[in-house]
């Protein structure tokens, strides 16, 4: 099943986190994933807002979750600790 890659993310260092996004998007689709929304518009109806809104979509959890965990990732993630405060999760998309 399909899977969703969700991050609400707070940039406190644009050029780090600009090294970040840089490294991440090769990484992410390198695991099937692609981007159906990367910032943009959006509407906080509850819970903590964070002016930057991800959404991937990878063919399953387990892409996404191999995708976290590689290697070209963690190599991304390391400019985003420190420059950016963040929530991500992965949802599988139910039929």
């Amino acid at each position: 099943m399909p899977a969703l890659w969700i991050a609400h993310v707070t940039v406190s260092d644009d050029e780090a986190y600009g090294r970040y996004a840089k490294l991440a998007g090769p990484a992410i689709a390198a695991h099937g994933g692609v981007f159906l929304a990367r910032g943009g518009r959006f509407v906080q109806l509850e819970g903590r807002e964070r002016p930057r809104n991800v959404v991937a979509r990878f063919p399953s959890v387990e892409a996404a979750e191999t995708c976290y965990h590689s290697p070209e990732y963690q190599q991304a993630l390391e400019h985003a600790r420190g420059a950016s405060e963040r929530e991500l999760l992965i949802v599988e998309i139910s039929d």
